[in-house]
């Protein structure tokens, strides 16, 4: 395989791997500095995300392409999560139907920047992120086996 092809899987891992930093720091900002409570939704979301901070991490030390099937898959149900979340905040009838959850109320807005960035926005841009990454290392390394 030629060089150029490992250095793009490194740097997409890489990227992948800043995304989750970003989010994971990002979530950590809102709750312990901001004291934004996390709803129940977002501990989900945080569930998936934060083991990609470790995960990736090694990964891109070990240059360890194979990862990126089960970050793939990982990335998307956080993914669907976020929608999930994202979609009770600014959709009025997903939010009148929605389930109530804990403490603080999913449907909640800490942040709503331009009118429609809130955490899990946040959170579902990160996961799109980190899934693009994914799939990319993960067809790049299918097409270097065969």
């Amino acid at each position: 395989m030629e060089k150029t092809q490992t250095d793009r899987r490194e740097n997409l891992l890489f990227i992948a791997w800043a995304a989750s930093i970003l989010a994971l720091f990002g979530s950590l900002y809102f709750s312990e500095i901001r004291q934004y409570e996390p709803c129940e939704l977002c501990w989900y979301q945080r569930i998936v995300m934060y083991p990609f901070a470790v995960i990736l991490g090694l990964a891109v030390v070990k240059k360890d392409y194979r990862i990126s099937l089960y970050t793939m898959v990982l990335s998307a149900v956080g993914a669907g999560i976020s929608i999930y979340h994202y979609s009770i905040q600014k959709i009025s009838f997903m939010a009148d139907h929605a389930a109530a959850c804990g403490r603080v109320p999913c449907t909640g807005q800490y942040i709503n920047w331009l009118g429609f960035v809130t955490i899990p926005f946040l959170a579902l841009t990160a996961f799109i992120i980190i899934f693009i990454c994914s799939y990319l290392v993960w067809k790049k390394t299918k097409e270097a086996a065969e």
